[in-house]
């Protein structure tokens, strides 16, 4: 079986009641684009995503949602005891077929998570539920087809259940085999995400090097193309090809300069017909250009060069990278909108990356091959 065709990978984002967002199901390919006029949820949903995949990485509920009541849709109105919330949902397709992970959360009076929902095939392998508001805890049961149909344990009402199962089910049942794999499947597909939003007016100076893991911002691309140039020659060569689809005048390198003080600049080798090719600082490109480069360095280095936390024990052949892409298009034009397009659906058609963006105008992107835009109205 190929690979690409088993690794756990995140198909369906479900914002059941989450800011703007009621009762929305947005469908996920290789390439997603979240298309819609200001205010119609794009950013929202990336936030979701990515609060799934922060708390399928075992981050805390305060942490994930540091404003819980942002979350809250706006019509909600509380209940008797003032309680007030949001849900969300995902579906995790891979080797143990179409998971579903819900997560209900409570925002007011205080932050909780107060039901979760696992479930595959039919079944329910983990649900949980608010028992006493007076403990920190929520009651939980998983699936177990043993001696006891279901094994019940209290749970903490602040991270999320289906993290917590690898290292509270035994697996000495075909029931607690079952749970393992499909609570392992969605972990997997969750916790490998790396959210970006490039950052032109922090690209521009000379950075210290030795730093080889891009940051979400993409501030320290000089100290990561210091790294890519000298370890991953192939990758880097493909970069300086595709600069030329987006980056103004003759490129034959993007290359690197070594400061006297001791940092490092990026620069790109533009080749002269009258005289010896020159270096142009990348401070001196527009926003467009920096964008332009900083996305395709991030679809063509993956994982190795990317701040994100992948599951080591997990074989690489079944992980799969999601990147997060705020703002896709912005300060883009049509020609590069078009060329990252192109390189994203090329790189993404194996399925070891993944990506999913917010764009303010899809026209470019619709009709290219390999490309999901999912269109948001307010």
């Amino acid at each position: 079986m190929d690979a690409s065709a088993i690794r756990p990978t995140v198909t369906e984002l479900r914002l059941s009641s989450f800011a703007a967002h009621r009762g929305r199901v947005l469908p996920l390919g290789p390439v997603t684009l979240f298309a819609g006029p200001s205010g119609s949820g794009k950013s929202t949903a990336l936030r979701a995503y990515e609060a799934l995949a922060r708390l399928g990485s075992g981050a805390a509920l305060g942490e994930v949602f540091p404003d819980p009541a942002g979350c809250v849709p706006e019509v909600a109105a509380p209940d008797e005891q003032g309680r007030r919330g949001f849900r969300i949902g995902c579906t995790v397709d891979g080797p143990e077929g179409p998971v579903r992970l819900d997560v209900a959360v409570q925002a007011d009076p205080a932050l909780r998570i107060v039901g979760e929902r696992l479930t595959a095939g039919g079944r329910t392998l983990l649900s949980t539920a608010l028992r006493d508001p007076g403990r920190a805890c929520v009651q939980a049961e998983w699936h177990t087809a043993g001696d006891a149909l279901v094994t019940r344990a209290p749970l903490p009402d602040d991270l999320l259940g289906t993290a917590l199962l690898p290292l509270r089910v035994a697996g000495t049942t075909d029931g607690q085999r079952q749970v393992l794999a499909a609570a392992e499947q969605v972990v997997v597909a969750l916790r490998s995400v790396f959210p970006c939003d490039p950052r032109p007016e922090r690209m521009r100076e000379p950075v210290p090097p030795g730093e080889g893991r891009l940051r979400r911002g993409c501030d320290n691309l000089a100290a990561v193309l210091h790294r890519t140039r000298h370890e991953c020659t192939r990758r880097h060569a493909r970069l300086t090809s595709v600069a030329r689809a987006g980056c103004a005048g003759p490129v034959s390198e993007v290359g690197v300069e070594e400061l006297t003080d001791g940092t490092v600049r990026a620069v790109l080798g533009r080749a002269a017909a009258d005289g010896p090719a020159r270096a142009t600082p990348l401070g001196r490109l527009g926003d467009g250009e920096l964008r332009f480069l900083a996305l395709a360095l991030v679809l063509l280095t993956g994982p190795g060069v990317l701040a994100v936390d992948q599951a080591a024990e997990v074989p690489r052949a079944l992980q799969s990278l999601t990147v997060l892409a705020e703002n896709l298009d912005r300060a883009l034009d049509t020609a590069q909108f078009r060329a990252l397009l192109a390189l994203a659906a090329s790189i993404c058609a194996d399925g070891h990356l993944r990506l999913v963006g917010e764009v303010g105008e899809a026209a470019a992107a619709r009709g290219v091959h390999g490309v999901t835009v999912v269109d948001l109205v307010r």
